[in-house]
């Protein structure tokens, strides 16, 4: 069983140097917690998925501007999500606004190239079967 991950959850990139948040707008009408939950569609950049800190991935125009302007030196730079598909895979045996419910097991691509997961679910009372 895994839990459930609801708004506020902490999320972690592979690339990113930090963590970011995750936003659950209360369209969905499902709490979890006092906090709205989330489903596999709440992936939208800037929307539900803050940018983090700094980002080292070379797929990203930003980090590889940075690197060139640094004369080939990796550098980071700012982050801004390229989430354009949904978490996989989400938990089917629970829906939220007929979608599956976002578990801490599903990842999220960011099209640059990292992967994004949950380290903190936002809550940890309600597991999901």
């Amino acid at each position: 069983m895994s839990q459930q991950v609801c708004n506020t959850a902490v999320l972690k990139c592979t690339f990113g140097l930090g963590p970011s948040m995750l936003t659950v707008l209360p369209t969905n009408r499902t709490l979890t917690s006092n906090q709205p939950a989330a489903n596999i569609m709440d992936h939208i950049p800037m929307t539900n998925i803050a940018p983090f800190p700094l980002c080292n991935c070379p797929g990203n125009p930003a980090v590889a501007a940075a690197t060139a302007a640094a004369l080939g030196t990796p550098t980071p730079a700012a982050c801004t999500p390229a989430t354009a598909a949904p978490w996989i895979p989400g938990q089917t045996t629970v829906l939220i606004a007929n979608q599956p419910a976002l578990d801490t097991n599903s990842k999220l691509v960011c099209s640059f190239g990292g992967m994004i997961e949950v380290v903190v679910p936002g809550q940890f009372t309600h597991m999901i079967p």
